[in-house]
């Protein structure tokens, strides 16, 4: 915040929003006091003015009045009844004069008037021989003796006095009010800003204990920044606590997935090498089993760190590679690494074409490992049946299938059926296959086809044609 104090900025936000409200208040105080007071100064004048103009009415009468005057020219004549009145000649002398024998200071705008003469009176601000202030009108004469000037004066003590007596009302009725909305703001600052309070509270506390199951009561149905504000806090700390749980359950069971393997391994090269140790070597057909066991366990392993680090990649790190695929390339490559794996089972193929928004790599996998599934539980010679068409994908195996009761289970990580223990695998597959098909805005489904087997269906949203302002493979 540029322009704006350090000081300032240091303070708590309930003291610069109560210091922000008064320092408003006080402007628009200020605003309205200086006006009024102008205002009523305004008045105030005018009301002298018209007297004063009132004061020399008729002007024939007065003219006469002067005339008679000036013949003698006294310094201290009187009779006129006026507060102050005096007559200015051209050269500045004062003729006429009453009020006591004080006389009105003649300023230049006196001289002005008798210069320009004509018929209009000047209203204007003097001050007698005293120093008092004066209310003063000159109006031109035309005398026996020359161009001359009527200077008619009021004092303005009394209505220098109301103006004086306004300005200290203003004054303190401004203080009141700044002081009566700094307190108010403080107290609205206070009561607006004690869900941030609350939410400050919060978050210290997750950060000091790492409890994330802490929420903050908030209004369903408002729509104010502190609603939503408290409502996103909360379903923040719901998916953080949901996320670590999650990563705790998968630390947990990759932890019990790999003792296996590692068990199996560090028992199989723990005998190989007490043979070596020993110089009791084992029998050829041992030796080549043992050898093929550790082959085998290593592959599951590699296989199975895979499938964690496809887990554990962030959203962000996958949204960046999505692209346009051609769904019957995908579901072809597939079909070459599938059969390379079954050679003995027969896998047809009927792909329709199908353009969807995926990252490549991941959905080839997803793929591959849907019919991974089914070559591991198809019968020798068994057939394999694959269709695309209208986005649909469905893989139709002639296996054993899987046991209703087991069905909602089959995309949990690390669920496998008692079935399927004894085969390899991490347990991982179908999971990845229900994610990788989710973020691509589709879905899939494991159900148990007519006659035996088991049918896997993925539906994923894309056209029969590539979009013709983006070209196939390019976001």
């Amino acid at each position: 915040m540029r322009g704006v104090p350090r000081r300032f900025r240091a303070l708590p936000i309930r003291s610069r929003l109560a210091l922000l409200v008064a320092a408003a208040v006080a402007f628009g105080v200020a605003a309205v006091s200086v006006t009024c007071w102008f205002i009523v100064q305004g008045k105030l004048y005018e009301q002298v003015d018209k007297d004063l103009a009132q004061m020399v009415q008729p002007p024939e009468r007065i003219a006469n009045q002067i005339n008679n005057v000036l013949a003698v020219c006294p310094e201290e004549a009187s009779g006129f009844g006026t507060t102050y009145f005096q007559v200015v000649k051209e050269d500045g002398t004062v003729c006429v004069n009453t009020f006591a024998g004080r006389k009105v200071d003649v300023s230049g705008t006196d001289k002005k008037v008798i210069e320009n003469g004509g018929d209009k009176g000047v209203f204007h601000n003097g001050t007698d021989e005293n120093g008092d202030a004066v209310r003063v009108l000159t109006v031109p004469l035309a005398t026996s003796q020359g161009p001359a000037a009527l200077v008619v004066a009021t004092p303005l003590k009394s209505t220098e006095s109301t103006l004086n007596d306004l300005a200290l009302i203003l004054l303190l009725v401004s203080g009141i009010g700044v002081l009566g909305a700094g307190a108010a703001g403080l107290a609205v600052a206070r009561a607006g800003l004690r869900p941030v309070d609350k939410l400050t509270e919060a978050v210290e506390h997750v950060a000091r204990t790492e409890d994330l199951n802490v929420r903050i009561p908030a209004d369903e149905d408002s729509e104010d920044e502190i609603a939503r504000l408290s409502r996103s806090f909360n379903s923040m700390t719901s998916s953080l606590a949901s996320s670590r749980e999650l990563q705790q359950q998968l630390i947990a069971d990759a932890g019990h997935e790999l003792r296996t393997p590692l068990t199996s391994l560090r028992t199989n090269i723990e005998l190989l090498t007490r043979s070596e140790e020993t110089g009791r070597p084992l029998p050829e057909a041992d030796r080549k089993a043992l050898l093929a066991s550790v082959k085998a366990q290593m592959t599951e392993l590699a296989a199975l760190i895979g499938d964690l680090q496809e887990l554990s990649r962030s959203e962000g790190q996958r949204g960046e590679r999505v692209q346009v695929v051609p769904m019957a390339d995908t579901v072809e490559s597939a079909l070459r690494r599938a059969r390379l794996r079954g050679p003995e089972l027969t896998i047809t193929a009927d792909l329709q074409p199908w353009y969807v928004r995926a990252e490549p790599t991941a959905l080839e996998r997803a793929v591959v490992n849907i019919l991974d599934n089914a070559v591991k539980f198809s019968p020798e010679g068994g057939t394999i049946e694959v269709r695309l068409a209208n986005g649909v994908l469905t893989v139709r195996d002639h296996g054993p299938g899987i046991p209703a009761e087991e069905l909602p289970y089959v995309f949990d990580r690390f669920w496998r059926s008692p079935g399927a223990r004894a085969l390899p695998g991490s347990g991982l597959g179908l999971s990845i296959v229900a994610r990788t098909v989710q973020e691509a805005g589709g879905e899939v489904t494991l159900a148990r086809a007519e006659g035996g087997g088991t049918v896997a269906t993925v539906r994923l949203p894309g056209a029969p044609t590539a979009p013709p302002e983006t070209p196939p493979g390019v976001l």
